[in-house]
């Protein structure tokens, strides 16, 4: 990839950051004031099955960077994870996002967070692909028509006989993996708040 091309992808990427952060401060402040419908074992089934979908998403984040760490704009990776979807660590992120709604005890808040998440990264994946197609040409283009963009083919799975492993990178992607953990006691001192009466229940959501 050349300079220029690399570098607006860079602030493009940085940017796509910021506005992600953006959303998920504005869904928190507003999450505040929401409440789940159910209480219970049912309440209590939701955020269980929405912390396994984080560590689940986690662990797929860390199979991707096996495969792609450090090498997303200087190869085509068509192995493991990139064999099913051309943006698999966008597809487990999704899958966290789900999780990290789910903490509300809400599958429609849960829901959202997810369909929001799709949404953002269906914008970025687009950018990213015209970026790619200018660096990798026809292969890139043979690519993009063999494997789904988004969702999962699980019938064209490959593995690769050997990869190189970057510990930096997969000690980087754990820690960022990590954070959608920090919704579980986030969520938890909203809901101990609302049921303290100290934040308001302007909103119940089934």
């Amino acid at each position: 990839m050349s300079d220029p091309l690399r570098s607006s992808l860079s602030r493009f990427q940085r940017l796509r950051r910021l506005v992600l952060a953006g959303l998920i401060v504005a869904a928190a402040a507003a999450l505040m004031f929401i409440r789940s419908v159910a209480d219970g074992a049912l309440h209590e089934f939701v955020e269980a099955f929405g912390i396994g979908l984080i560590g689940a998403a986690v662990l797929g984040r860390l199979w991707c960077t096996v495969y792609i760490g450090g090498r997303k704009s200087a190869e085509i990776v068509t192995a493991g994870p990139y064999s099913m979807t051309r943006n698999p660590l966008y597809v487990f992120s999704a899958i966290a996002a789900l999780g990290v709604g789910a903490q509300t005890g809400s599958v429609v808040v849960a829901l959202v967070f997810a369909l929001a998440t799709v949404l953002a990264f269906h914008v970025v994946i687009l950018r990213e692909e015209r970026f790619l197609r200018d660096v990798f040409g026809q292969p890139y283009q043979s690519y993009l028509a063999s494997v789904p963009r988004f969702w999962p083919n699980f019938k064209l799975y490959r593995s690769a006989e050997t990869v190189v492993v970057k510990p930096a990178l997969l000690s980087r992607t754990l820690s960022d993996g990590l954070v959608f953990f920090l919704a579980v006691p986030a969520f938890e001192a909203i809901e101990w708040a609302q049921a303290g009466a100290h934040l308001p229940v302007l909103l119940r959501l089934p």
